[in-house]
């Protein structure tokens, strides 16, 4: 490094993997061999974790005993260098050291749990609330595209322009993230509730062994996926915490439990209004999923009780032909026209303001 740094290291267990935060660096660190077969380690990412932080993530193979970072100093042509030894442990022994330290809990994530609702949303005059998401972001790249493309970067921008448009018709609009940063999936969720939002979108790009398959999709939350290709997918979009090196230990398993609510269900239906005029809509603007393209499955950012929420696959990173079309500006922008118009489908209104206050007058 090109100067010595705070360095903090802890451990999560279950899967089990060392994460190591610094101050945000600028990495240029060339690809590596991968780590051996006998080694510890299994595989390592690393990338902005939070404005100000990085984190290095180190996949294990096998319990370890982490030892005291050192910073050792410029010598032979290198820079500063950041030596920690990791040593044989028991998994029981690792497990009890394991855990996420109080003092690095996210104050963004406090903030965003314990902080009151604001009245954004609510009362005569104040216009409709749209949460836009650009999924993944920071340490999380996603999907990586046949043309190099990251997902990350493809849905940030698209999310970007999505908000413009919405904005310039009236609406109210808070993006999860505008720059390339971690989020964690909970927050994400709690930021939808705590703006009180009338939609809440997660924008994505999906990726499939096949090539071929080609297409945008949408989906919404539902007790049960819709088919084994829904359900890989929530399976692979809900690790974004566990790749970002996130404790998810004080997570309880209630989240599965508001899926029974009425208020939950009532929401759902409402998301599946949306998700149908999203698919109508898209079919315009791009090439569409052939096979059934509004799904359901059981994504973590679907799961606030009381706001109607949809989670677009904009296309296949994977296939040529979606891949060249996402990275086209005009695209871009035709695709975000399109999201924009389902949303005034929902709302059966070009002005926000003027439908909610009349809602509001009844």
């Amino acid at each position: 490094m090109s100067d010595p740094v705070k360095v903090r290291t802890f451990t999560l267990a279950n899967p089990d993997r060392l994460v190591i935060d610094i101050p945000q660096a600028l990495w240029r660190a060339q690809a590596a061999g991968r780590p051996s077969s006998q080694s510890a380690i299994e595989a390592y990412r690393y990338g902005v974790f939070r404005p100000g932080d990085s984190r290095f993530v180190i996949d294990l193979r096998r319990p370890v005993a982490v030892g005291q970072p050192l910073i050792l100093p410029p010598r032979d042509g290198y820079g500063y260098r950041v030596v920690i030894d990791l040593l044989p442990s028991s998994q029981e022994k690792f497990e009890q050291s394991s855990g996420w330290p109080a003092d690095l809990r996210p104050k963004d994530v406090i903030a965003a749990r314990e902080s009151p609702p604001t009245a954004a949303g609510t009362g005569a005059g104040v216009r409709r609330v749209i949460v836009i998401d650009a999924g993944h972001g920071g340490i999380d790249s996603g999907t990586r595209g046949y043309n190099g493309e990251m997902e990350k970067d493809l849905v940030l921008d698209e999310a970007l322009r999505l908000g413009g448009v919405l904005g310039r018709r009236g609406y109210s609009v808070h993006l999860t993230r505008r720059d390339d940063v971690y989020i964690p999936l909970q927050q994400r969720v709690d930021d939808a509730r705590l703006q009180r939002a009338d939609l809440f979108i997660s924008l994505h790009a999906d990726s499939n062994p096949d090539p071929r398959v080609s297409g945008a999709s949408v989906y919404t939350l539902s007790e049960a996926s819709s088919d084994a290709e829904a359900a890989a997918l929530a399976r692979r979009e809900n690790q974004s915490d566990v790749i970002a090196g996130v404790d998810l230990g004080a997570e309880s398993s209630p989240v599965a439990s508001i899926l029974i609510g009425l208020t939950q269900r009532d929401t759902i239906n409402r998301s599946v209004r949306f998700a149908d005029a999203l698919v109508d809509r898209l079919r315009l603007a791009t090439d569409i999923l052939p096979r059934t393209p509004h799904r359901s499955a059981g994504f973590v950012v679907l799961k606030a009780p009381d706001v109607p929420a949809v989670l677009i696959e904009l296309g296949y990173l994977s296939n040529p032909g979606d891949c060249a079309r996402m990275a086209s500006d005009a695209w871009r922008d035709r695709v975000a026209r399109a999201i924009a118009d389902a949303v005034d489908r929902q709302f059966q209104s070009g002005n926000p303001t003027e439908q909610l206050s009349a809602e509001a007058a009844k």
